[in-house]
């Protein structure tokens, strides 16, 4: 690539940017390579598949959907890689096409082979034996049959609404007069897509034993197999299978909305009825059918998807959560204590840990129930006056909630500000919000045009004459599921000055305040941008003097057109710039004059990396950062975010010297950018020590 030309200063130039939709495509292919992974164990590269399913699913609900609504409202702004909306959605088919036809192929020739192998079988119908066929059919007349409500269509029925994610048949009828006619069949989401051949199948026996083979059979098999006895006196010509996508990004009109929980509960039913954005479909069906479903679903025809069985494959989580095979799985992992928390005195308390020192915590390698402790400990401690807290995501039977209604129960004041707008928590948050409500907590849904995706708690507690606010802030959600197999990392303190600012914040939350200037805390959308851009520059001044400058910024996305010249601009003033970034990177390394001094690195493994970090090296003075923003025009400027320093000098030193040190040469999880934009999977070589972080830390965590 020839050197960079334009003024400095100038990063306009569509070469110089990914773009964003593609490269998240591109961690897609990344998430794919740890199913083609023969080093993972069998079931969790069938784990990996479904994660996969997954994602696919959300992008195409909500990215690419986006950008159809772009195309069809005739918007052809060309985005800061220069590609116009249709521009886009052609460069997503080919890819998508390209990544489901790698992920059916890792499946049916690599993955499912080895499972039969190894005891799980997972069928198809024409392959049982007859006995376990006349087992299956049975099941069909007790179990399913009754559930399945075959739907018309001709002049007296309309097209059926189809549901969002569901799997379904168009099947082609032939009256006795001769005459075919087309019917809508769903495929139940309420039974499951993978049927036990035997009713123990995936289960641990009566006497505790675990069966070592399995049998599955697919439901929609089952169904297309007796699909006769959904029509008698008819001829079944034809069935086939096709499963939707629709559009689910939810919109709200805050503005308008005198009720925001109203006007919540509206979207989301609204969700259910989005317009149609991706349809797969077998390689068989007939043209004439494809007609149907295009006209009717009101899609293009390069909205049609034509794959290899299965369609969808999320379903695999079924399989890898009821089978109790742990040698088909990573090995178990106790999460620690960290050493400040564990063993308490008896006279003790986490109120007095915390007042002694700072207190680091890696999820999940250090165990949430420190978290669930703390806020347990407030709702308990009869000094403890109120608590207040943000609430993202919590995920089902949270024990966070629990202990925010006991607290109220006991006569605390409790203020939860709990975001309705977080995608696809809407309706669990909603739950939880009427139930808080209900128990006499302080609900507020959040600010109007902003997400509140900060982590924070606090407990105000008496102490003497006067009180102490003990804080808690995180890099992730107060959800005690997901912190198993997320990385993050959170931090508890009674520094005054931040629990000052976690004060401040709070009324910035649920009351009326302009607050512009904060102690210590890092906030969007009020200072956060600034003050990070401050502290690039003052890395790229120390370099323009000779010194020694370095950034490692460790984050799920970097998509935000300033804050990617801001790092090109660092680059060429000789800042060594370190990257660590999950998922989308709109950012191009190997620019030569704009980005050689840049590193970009994805980690993907059996854990979720999920924690921002942002590592400045100050002249010799190192400061870290940790917090929830993510280098993103949302997350910086359309979002309550917060970002909080580690002001421990045996914190940072742990998180330079160890965590970031391993990072850096992680060489069986680590994928580097190339300047192409694609990432090459790094291998140790001969004598290089293999390290693979997520082990790491395991082994050699925080103490």
């Amino acid at each position: 690539m020839p050197p960079f030309s334009d003024p400095p200063g100038n990063f306009s130039d569509p070469v110089l940017y990914s773009n964003r939709e593609l490269s998240l495509l591109e961690f897609q292919r990344r998430v794919l390579e740890e199913a083609f992974d023969e080093s993972n164990p069998l079931l969790e590269r069938l784990k990996f598949l479904a994660i996969f399913g997954s994602n696919m699913d959300e992008f195409f609900m909500v990215r690419v959907s986006g950008i159809r609504k772009q195309v069809e409202a005739r918007i052809m702004d060309v985005s800061a890689d220069g590609l116009t909306p249709p521009e886009i959605l052609a460069s997503i088919r080919k890819t998508s096409m390209e990544l489901y036809g790698n992920a059916l192929q890792c499946l049916n020739r690599k993955v499912l082979p080895k499972l039969d192998k190894a005891g799980i079988h997972i069928e198809n119908y024409a392959d049982l034996t007859p006995t376990q066929q006349e087992r299956i059919d049975l099941s069909f007349k007790e179990v399913i049959y009754p559930v399945l409500t075959p739907l018309a269509f001709d002049p007296g029925h309309p097209f059926p609404h189809i549901s969002n994610l569901s799997l379904n048949f168009a099947i082609v009828i032939r009256d006795p007069k001769g005459r075919e006619k087309f019917a809508r069949l769903k495929v139940p989401d309420t039974l499951p897509r993978l049927l036990p051949v035997k009713r123990s199948s995936g289960n641990v026996r009566k006497d505790g034993t675990i069966p070592h083979h399995h049998y599955f059979v697919w439901l929609e098999q089952v169904i297309a197999k007796n699909l006769p006895s959904l029509f008698p006196g008819m001829v079944v010509v034809a069935a086939y299978p096709f499963r939707i996508i629709r559009d689910a990004d939810i919109e709200i009109q805050e503005l308008e909305a005198d009720d925001l929980l109203e006007s919540m509960q509206l979207s989301i039913r609204r969700r259910k009825f989005g317009s149609v954005v991706h349809v797969a479909i077998y390689e068989n069906m007939p043209q004439n059918i494809r007609d149907l479903l295009v006209e009717n679903l009101e899609i293009r025809s390069t909205e049609l998807y034509s794959l290899s069985s299965p369609l969808g494959m999320s379903s695999f989580w079924q399989v890898y959560n009821q089978i109790e095979r742990p040698d088909l799985k990573f090995p178990g992992y106790k999460p620690r204590i960290p050493r400040a928390l564990n063993n308490l005195p008896p006279a003790s308390n986490i109120f007095d840990a915390i007042a002694k020192e700072n207190i680091l915590i890696h999820h999940p390698y250090d165990s949430f129930t420190s978290v669930i402790d703390f806020l347990n400990a407030a709702a308990r401690d009869p000094q403890v006056l109120a608590i207040k807290q943000t609430l993202y995501r919590v995920g089902q039977n949270s024990p966070v909630v629990d202990a925010l209604l006991e607290a109220s129960e006991r006569g605390k004041q409790v203020a939860v500000l709990v975001e309705l707008k977080a995608r696809f928590d809407e309706e669990s948050n909603i739950t939880w919000a009427r139930m808080l409500e209900q128990a006499g907590v302080h609900v507020v849904y959040g600010l109007v045009g902003l997400k509140t995706h900060s982590k924070i708690a606090m407990a105000v507690r008496q102490e003497g004459e006067g009180i102490r606010r003990y804080v808690h802030l995180a890099t992730g959600n107060y959800n005690a599921n997901t912190s198993r197999i997320y990385e993050d990392m959170g931090m508890f303190t009674c520094d005054e000055e931040i629990g000052a600012d976690a004060s401040d914040l709070f009324n910035y939350l649920t009351g009326y305040s302009t607050k512009q200037d904060y102690r210590k805390l890092l906030v969007a959308p009020v200072n956060l941008r600034q003050r990070l851009e401050i502290l690039i520059r003052r890395e790229m001044e120390n370099a323009m003097a000779g010194r020694a400058a370095r950034l490692i910024f460790k984050v799920n996305s970097i998509v935000d057109p300033g804050m990617i010249s801001l790092l090109y601009e660092a680059s060429q003033a000789g800042v060594k710039i370190d990257l660590f970034v999950r998922g989308m990177c709109c950012l191009k390394v190997g620019i030569k004059g704009v980005s050689e001094n840049i590193r970009v690195t994805s980690i993907v493994g059996r854990y979720l990396e999920h924690s921002r970090l942002y590592y400045f090296f100050n002249g010799g003075k190192d400061e870290i950062y940790l917090g929830s923003a993510d280098l993103m025009q949302r997350n910086l400027d359309h979002r309550v975010e917060v970002v909080f320093p580690l002001e421990k000098p045996e914190h940072v030193r742990y998180l330079r010297d160890e965590v970031l040190e391993k990072y850096l040469h992680d060489n069986l999880r680590a994928r580097v950018m190339t300047a192409d934009g694609t990432y090459k999977r790094l291998k140790p070589g001969l004598p290089q020590e293999a390290i693979d972080i997520q082990v790491w830390l395991m082994a050699h965590g925080h103490k």
